[in-house]
């Protein structure tokens, strides 16, 4: 197979982390750019060297100069957009979290499987090399009793909310908010590893906009307990932690997963007995973090494949299903709800 054609929707720094590694893979190939503006399409295709630009999505998605389409527009477009490519036969890489709400998620997989066409969503975490380490060590920690994991990072446009401009981050008619920006981080490992819980439990800060701050939430499964922290108002520099019976298991970060570390569990001598060793069990990523998932998504299109085993459709739908209920218990609630 030779290079798979992209276009992408959206022309912000997002993209430009995501064409990054992508411009790694050498199957790779941007070709067309789509943006509200012919002005923004023009600039960025510029910045490119791309010669196909769009204003419409439907012009870009009946065209022939596109296999595919990576989305990172705001949340509250992401379906309406990968509806209209896929319904074109294009491929549909689609920006977390899939799209506002879980009805929303399960229209884009039905429209994903009528057309044949493949349909994943872009979550870096998953695709991280050091996540496989996490799945091969978590037999070694035996019978697993808890997950742990924060992202808690301060906006910059938290500063501008507090002087009275409310910027994209903090629009509920965006879809947008904290979770659905970097909980969703926290949210799709968890079920990637361990599958829907059987109860949400959430705690948050609203603010004025009608969007949340921050929360934490407990998921409760059998035999085991998950509780996450999340906020774009506060920093936190804890580690996630997966906790067993006969060990534990350490990540830097669960969004971009850079150290993995290995503790066996010390012998239960009141705190008197020899000290576990930890082991460094991570791996030094070869790319930039944005590769893997293009990586993933080129393999599945050249494999005939229509989701990823990783990244899901089951998972993207259990994690938007749990956002759901956190937004509900929070009282966080959309336009595209309705």
């Amino acid at each position: 197979m030779g290079k798979v054609k992209f276009g992408v929707v959206g022309t912000n720094k997002i993209t430009d982390w995501l064409l990054a590694g992508a411009m790694q893979d050498e199957r790779f190939e941007l070709s067309a750019v789509c943006s509200r503006t012919q002005e923004r399409a023009d600039e960025f295709a510029a910045k490119y060297g791309v010669k196909h630009t769009f204003t419409s999505v439907e012009d870009m998605a009946k065209s022939r100069v596109v296999d595919a389409v990576y989305i990172a527009t705001p949340n509250c477009t992401h379906a309406e957009i990968a509806i209209t490519c896929m319904n074109h036969g294009k491929h549909v890489l689609c920006e977390k979290p899939m799209a506002s709400n879980a009805k929303e998620v399960k229209q884009m997989i039905e429209v994903a499987k009528r057309n044949g066409v493949l349909l994943m969503e872009a979550m870096i975490a998953t695709m991280n090399p050091n996540f496989n380490i996490v799945k091969e060590m978590l037999p070694k920690l035996g019978t697993i009793r808890r997950y742990f994991a924060s992202y808690c990072q301060y906006s910059s446009r938290y500063d501008k909310f507090k002087e009275g401009v409310v910027l994209n981050a903090f629009q509920p008619e965006l879809s947008n908010g904290a979770m659905m920006d970097i909980g969703v981080y926290t949210i799709y490992p968890l079920i990637a590893l361990f599958g829907k819980p059987i109860e949400v439990s959430a705690q948050g800060v609203m603010l004025s906009s009608g969007t949340d701050g921050q929360g934490a939430v407990n998921l409760r499964y059998e035999g085991m307990n998950a509780t996450v922290l999340y906020s774009k108002i506060a920093n936190s520099y804890l580690p996630t932690e997966i906790e067993g019976e006969d060990g534990n298991l350490v990540m830097d970060e669960i969004h971009t997963i850079r150290k993995v570390t290995y503790i066996p569990r010390p012998v239960a001598m009141s705190g008197r007995g020899p000290k576990a060793v930890p082991q460094d069990v991570g791996v030094k990523a070869e790319h930039d973090d944005y590769y893997y998932e293009m990586e993933e998504f080129i393999n599945l299109i050249e494999q005939g494949k229509l989701e990823s085993e990783i990244n899901s459709h089951a998972v993207s739908l259990a994690t938007i299903e749990v956002i759901d209920e956190v937004r509900k218990q929070l009282g966080v609630v959309f336009p595209a709800d309705d």
